[in-house]
């Protein structure tokens, strides 16, 4: 059995989005009315195009290419703003990905949370984060992110070993990882996490337990671990690099006791959070419904949630095809226009559902997955009790359906299984097209 089928941090994939006509955001703005609303801008420039990434970014992007772009983002802004005006929207979230955030310029940087705050509402006591990567992480930027009021800073080290770096053909060496990290420290944000990869071939557990006992001493906030994906024509297939499942599961049950031991709470497969202070409620994470959130992207290759409709530019992977996108989104007239994403039925409504509480702690709420939809969870899932028999989940506090700590390591095998046939069939049509004649690889966000 391969663990790693496929990373399922939200459903449906990207992939089992298609053309959309005749919809327009102004139809579905009442969603987003009031408050506690995520907002999310993409920022698409990286440095370089890590070997293992298969996420909407492009390179060789200068000043005059940033500035066009966030002209763009800016003209969606104002038009989103006049759209969500009658309905009160305020944000409760603001979250800057990538793409690496942080390779904007320092002027480009005030000028991305300027038109944030004038085009947009933020609730009291809003959360802000944003990515950086170790080569961007400058005093300057850092203080701009102070300055912005920024609440969480997440930076991709992935290793401090500079030869697993180089594997996984990342653009820093594991002295400057170090030395972004003791200086993004320095500055005491509220919250610190960093990103760790294992099953890089080569990689042993001595090595990254090593890596993170490095972060576990910094004092970081939160780590998160991610095994070693190879999918859709990342740089590191035509290297002909490959994880290894098996070394890669026998490093994450060691990664994982590991960081419990140093007083890490683990929220998932990925996430773990270090424990602070003697209150109960920081040694258990407590319920948070997920289900139904609603999110707005701005910018090219985020992706919006709204009531049943999810909506996206076109998933694509390659520096070429990014760059083409991307001009398109800058040459964009009408924002309000929807045209590529999905919309959800009532039974995809339930999977996401599930999907998105069962693989993070506490799970699904049983009584209140009942209140929603009518009935119960095991009567729609019926592989559940299948699962339960198996030890993968069990009933906690009579009040949850949580993952074991099997059941956990094994979230990215167990996670596909609660995909609907149709959703798997537009996957592997869309793979099917990407691939080469008798190529097929599972989807991965």
């Amino acid at each position: 059995m391969n663990p790693y089928v496929q990373y399922m941090y939200s459903y449906p994939h990207k992939t089992a989005y298609r053309p959309l006509t005749g919809i327009s955001l102004k139809e579905y703005a009442g969603f987003l009315a009031g408050g506690g609303h995520g907002l999310y801008l993409h920022i698409p420039f990286c440095e370089r195009k890590c070997g293992y990434c298969n996420l909407f970014s492009v390179t060789g992007q200068g000043e005059e290419d940033m500035d066009r772009y966030l002209d763009a983002v800016e003209r969606q802004s104002r038009q989103y703003r006049e759209i969500l005006k009658p309905h009160g929207t305020e944000f409760a979230e603001f979250t800057i990905g990538g793409g690496t955030p942080l390779l904007l310029s320092e002027r480009n940087l005030e000028r991305m949370f300027a038109l944030a705050n004038t085009c947009f509402s933020v609730e009291k006591g809003r959360e802000i984060g944003i990515e950086t990567a170790p080569n961007q992480t400058e005093r300057g930027k850092l203080e701009i992110l102070k300055e912005a009021r920024v609440t969480r800073v997440s930076m991709g080290i992935q290793s401090f070993h500079d030869e697993e770096l180089k594997t996984l053909r990342r653009n820093h060496g594991a002295g400057q990882a170090r030395k972004a990290l003791e200086l993004l420290m320095s500055m005491d944000f509220p919250c610190v996490n960093v990103d760790f990869i294992y099953g890089i071939p080569g990689q042993t557990v001595d090595s990254i337990r090593a890596s993170l006992k490095e972060a576990v001493d910094f004092g970081v906030d939160e780590i998160f671990l991610y095994p070693l994906y190879v999918r859709h024509g990342a740089g590191l297939i035509e290297k002909g690099v490959a994880p290894e499942p098996e070394a890669a599961y026998e490093q994450y049950r060691e990664m994982s006791a590991f960081l419990r031991s140093q007083g890490f709470r683990q929220d998932s497969m990925r996430r773990f959070v270090r424990r602070s202070g003697k209150d109960p409620e920081k040694w258990e994470r407590s319920f948070s419904e997920c289900g139904f959130g609603t999110s707005l992207a701005l910018g090219c290759g985020g992706r919006s949630y709204v009531g049943n409709l999810h909506f996206c530019t076109p998933y694509h992977i390659s520096s070429q095809s990014c760059l083409a996108q991307l001009n398109k989104f800058e040459g964009t007239k009408d924002f309000s226009a929807i045209t590529h994403g999905i919309i959800l039925s009532g039974e995809e409504q339930r999977r996401r559902y599930v999907i998105r509480h069962l693989l993070i702690r506490p799970g699904v709420g049983l009584l209140r997955y009942k209140e929603l939809f009518g009935s119960s969870v095991f009567q729609d899932f019926p592989l559940l009790t299948e699962w339960q028999e198996k030890g993968f989940v069990e009933v906690f506090r009579e009040a949850f359906l949580s993952l074991t700590e099997l059941g956990m390591g094994l979230s990215d095998y167990l996670g596909p299984m609660l995909a609907s046939g149709e959703i798997n069939r537009k996957m592997r049509e869309w793979e099917e097209a990407y691939e080469p004649a008798g190529g097929s690889v599972s989807g991965q966000p």
